[in-house]
């Protein structure tokens, strides 16, 4: 049974249409039944299962090799679609109405058992899953993941090709230029002592496109940093890079919102309304905490300071007193939902997050009940229940420390509180720019000014003269968007001129000296025509895990890395032969 018929089909295609055609199928062995003399072999390739049925006529040798046939032997079959018999359609399946009677067929390899089935749900550990990632990439969830993330970049390269942008690839080895994340560093065999960096981001590279005349860039690429990892973060990332000349916010917002909005209907069939809310970065801190915040439910925060001023309950008072915040949230008819221990629970969530404790008040039918009522005066309580808007049934929680730990912790508790209080619609799709972030903030630590989002961009014109008088109220001209409280790109207008980017070095404590070894070639640039422009990034594996709904960003590449970025199938990294360091002229500490 060795004749060399080509594929004709793939296995998940076959419909009624195709019955009374013979045709060919490769694919692997899902499952074999054998059933008196009759042997029925699901076939599973890219496109699905078929059932595939040997005919019982067939010659005793091929006979005997048929009943060898396990799970995950990769076949070659040839036969005649027909109708399956009445009472054996399989409705689970697409092709469930049709099976394949073959004839010919051929074993183009063996398998051993696999340490797990990738085709049925077990209880398998991810460390088993990764160490064999070209077993677990059969299985249906991570082939979908897959073929969900093509399918995004392959509408990101039709939209912004019809938008006017080319794609350039720019250099994977570069300079070590550490303003945030640590580089991955390369060494240079014919530079000694001398080392490249991998990229964090082609960003100066895209800057400099744009003074080249090239207008309007995109990229989708590899981009890396050295930093701890979570569910969200690998050491190798994807990035959806774009750079246009001559651009404003508004022109820009628009494109991206027509390119997402595309995502939507295209791959998901969501027709999602545009254009996205705009919410300046005060607004957004002052009304859920956070410069991304979920707006699929309401539960704003609300500042207390001027109820609570005077108030003889030392905890508030103190908080005052230092310049700190008492701001809370009012969950409206939580009373029942949230028990005693479910506050307790939430209290240590807001520990997690810096603050020293949360106080609570909940208003019943018969009145208010809490720890702290006894420390206020009758009409303190009903401002600050009139401030809230609060009602029987509700829940005010609150936080008193410093801003930046209040707008944390009662950012992560409002969200505890939407899923607990299932406020969460998971059908809705909420997208919203951030803007008028701060330029700059204060590193206590280092004593010095950082880039709130990196050195090259731009502050609004309105903000220039700020620079020496007050770099802290400089506002950026930097945008992210947010999808249902998850940031999934960031971008700004750059800075385009000489003069600006001095000033900006000059306020992060980078003197010229230090700018000229580090990014000397950008400033040579902006000298030389450059002309405004401004961009946006994308994080595709986090754009990818939203849209497959996936658990981790492991589950939507192809060969992820652990939470220790290590790669259990290839054992990297890996040590080096001592040669391959002598050519690079280095050397192991063993001390």
């Amino acid at each position: 049974m060795n004749k060399q018929h080509a594929r004709t089909h793939y296995c998940g295609e076959l419909t009624e249409t195709h019955i009374g055609d013979t045709v060919t199928l490769c694919g692997w062995t899902h499952n074999r039944r054998d059933h008196g003399g009759l042997i029925f072999v699901d076939l599973w390739d890219k496109k699905g299962i078929v059932q595939v049925v040997l005919n019982p006529q067939i010659d005793q040798l091929a006979h005997q090799h048929a009943q060898s046939v396990r799970g995950n032997f990769v076949l070659r079959v040839t036969g005649k679609v027909r109708e399956r018999p009445e009472g054996m359609i399989n409705d689970k399946l697409s092709t469930g109405k049709v099976e394949v009677y073959i004839d010919d067929f051929e074993i183009l390899n063996r398998s051993k058992t696999p340490p797990f089935s990738v085709w049925e749900d077990q209880e398998v550990s991810e460390a088993i899953r990764l160490k064999h990632r070209f077993l677990d990439l059969r299985g249906e969830m991570l082939q979908r993941n897959l073929n969900i993330r093509y399918q995004i970049t392959r509408k990101v390269r039709e939209t912004l090709d019809k938008q006017g942008f080319i794609e350039v690839e720019t250099p994977m080895l570069t300079k070590s230029t550490p303003e945030g994340a640590r580089d991955y560093l390369v060494p240079s065999r014919l530079n000694a002592k001398k080392f490249y960096a991998l990229p964090q981001s082609p960003q100066l590279f895209k800057q400099l496109l744009m003074v080249s005349g090239m207008d309007r860039y995109f990229q989708i690429v590899k981009c890396f940093r050295d930093e701890d990892l979570r569910n969200d973060r690998q050491p190798e990332f994807t990035q959806i890079d774009m750079e246009m000349s001559f651009v404003t916010e508004e022109e820009l917002f628009g494109l991206v919102e027509e390119m997402v909005c595309g995502l939507y209907k295209d791959i998901l069939n969501i027709e999602v309304p545009k254009p996205f809310q705009i919410l300046p970065y005060k607004d957004a801190i002052r009304k859920y905490g956070t410069d991304k915040p979920d707006l699929r439910f309401g539960l704003e925060l609300i500042d207390l300071g001027d109820v609570v001023a005077g108030t003889s309950f030392k905890v508030f008072a103190d908080v005052l007193k230092s310049g700190g915040q008492v701001r809370a949230i009012n969950a409206k008819n939580s009373t029942e939902t949230l028990s005693r221990k479910v506050l307790d629970d939430l209290t240590e969530v807001a520990k997690t997050y810096g603050a020293k404790g949360m106080a609570w008040i909940k208003i019943n039918a018969d009145g208010l009940q809490s720890p702290i009522t006894k420390f206020f005066e009758q009409e303190m309580l009903d401002k600050l229940i009139a401030e809230v808007g609060g009602e029987a049934g509700d829940t005010i929680v609150f936080i008193a420390d410093k801003p930046k730990v209040v707008a944390d912790a009662l950012a992560h508790l409002r969200l505890e509180l939407g899923k607990i209080l299932s406020l969460i619609d998971e059908s809705k799709v909420c997208l919203a720019w951030v803007t008028e972030f701060p330029l700059v903030e204060y590193d206590e630590e280092d004593n010095r000014y950082v880039a709130l989002h990196h050195p090259f961009t731009s502050p609004l014109q309105e903000d220039e003269d700020k620079f020496e008088s007050a770099p802290g109220d400089i506002r950026a001209r930097a945008y992210d968007l947010v999808l249902n409280g998850n940031e999934i790109g960031g971008g700004s207008i750059r800075i385009h001129t000489k003069e600006i980017q001095d000033k900006m070095f000059q306020l992060l404590g980078i003197d010229e000296e230090e700018a000229r070894i580090k990014f000397g070639f950008l400033l040579d640039a902006l000298q030389y025509g450059a002309p405004p422009h401004g961009g946006i990034a994308f994080g595709l594996d986090r754009i990818t895990m939203l849209f497959t709904g996936a658990d981790s960003i492991r589950d939507v590449i192809a060969f992820p890395k652990t939470q220790k970025a290590t790669c259990l199938m290839t054992e990297a990294p890996s040590e080096v032969d001592l040669h391959q360091l002598k050519e690079l002229k280095l050397k192991y500490d063993l001390s």
